[in-house]
């Protein structure tokens, strides 16, 4: 495991800071699939027609996509869009 993991792992326990990071998760699984891909958010933008600073927005947490462009952003990354309520 790479520190990084190690460091995640460990702060996981912690019932605030998973709180925190479950009510962020869907913006790191952008970023992780996007890197999975090798896509920079500029080449995510060619693929999606959303823009690069609207990218960044939506991975920093400063956007509000809609779910248009969720469906927009997970096509482009070869993926569908699953929204459920649990």
């Amino acid at each position: 495991m790479t520190a990084w993991k190690e460091f995640k792992e460990e702060q996981l326990l912690s019932p605030d800071f998973k709180k925190e990071y479950d009510a962020l998760k869907w913006e790191f699984d952008l970023i992780s699939e996007r890197q999975k891909a090798g896509l920079s958010q500029q080449e995510l933008s060619a693929l999606t027609g959303i823009t690069q600073a609207d990218i960044s927005k939506i991975e920093n947490g400063k956007g509000n996509p809609s779910v248009s462009t969720l469906r927009k952003l997970a096509k482009g990354l070869g993926k569908s869009l699953q929204i459920q309520f649990v």
